[in-house]
């Protein structure tokens, strides 16, 4: 397992992801009831009806690239219009348990994030490619344009024991916080350039291979520290 180490980017006005992160735009009920008006439906067909419409169930499901582990005949997925004809008599509109929390009232759309299971935003709702480009433009973007995440190091890293030695406490405490969830702030940004700094000075004093194997954790908290100071938003490890 490894650690990685990333912004606390909906803390930064400036954050691309920002807006779309916080319009919460669906929520995974696991009863819709009450909710029907606003709730997404899956138009399927059990497996028994499907069999009967269709006994020569080989050719079927063989032309209609039906997996032997489907659970149901979801009409959107047929493939033979022929088929899709006959299997309308046997369809029925199953709810998927995702309510349309921008299409209701508020206190509903309140009502239903209270007891989602699950919540989408619109930041999940765009493609990887427009994730990509978003990651790329912002100013939060510290990892050399791929975003704000990035990789700290395993999780049996000595670079944390090496901190302990030489008093640099945020990068020493680094299990713990991953453990506890803690989260630092801007304030925090400070301590940890300096660490980064006192660090880089004392490697070459652990050996040729500390430096080579911690010079790139170490650069990467610098780009964080800068980045949390700029922009006034924490950071974490995970």
């Amino acid at each position: 397992m490894g650690i990685n180490i990333a912004v606390c980017e909906l803390e930064a006005e400036r954050a691309s992801c920002r807006v779309l992160k916080t319009d919460i735009r669906k929520a995974l009920l696991k009863d819709v009831t009450g909710f029907e008006q606003y709730a997404e439906y899956n138009t399927v067909v059990s497996l028994d009806d499907a069999r009967k419409a269709f006994p020569d169930w080989e050719s079927f499901t063989k032309r209609n690239r039906i997996a032997d582990s489907a659970d149901a005949v979801y009409m959107e997925n047929m493939k033979n219009a022929g088929d899709t004809e006959i299997l309308k008599g046997y369809s029925e509109d199953v709810p998927t348990g995702w309510v349309d929390l921008g299409s209701m009232p508020a206190d509903l759309a309140e009502k239903a994030r209270s007891s989602a299971d699950e919540l989408l935003s619109g930041w999940d709702m765009i493609g990887f490619d427009e994730m990509k480009e978003a990651c790329a433009n912002c100013p939060l973007s510290w990892d050399k344009g791929r975003g704000c995440i990035g990789a700290f190091g395993p999780d049996d890293s000595l670079l944390p024991g090496i901190a302990e030695k030489h008093g640099c406490g945020i990068i020493a405490s680094v299990p713990v916080s991953v453990s506890e969830g803690r989260r630092f702030t801007s304030g925090d940004a400070a301590a940890l350039l300096e660490e980064v700094e006192k660090l880089e000075k004392a490697l070459p004093g652990e050996g040729k291979m500390m430096v080579r194997r911690y010079s790139g954790p170490l650069e990467r908290m610098r780009a964080v520290a800068k980045v949390s100071l700029e922009e006034d938003c924490g950071f974490f490890f995970f």
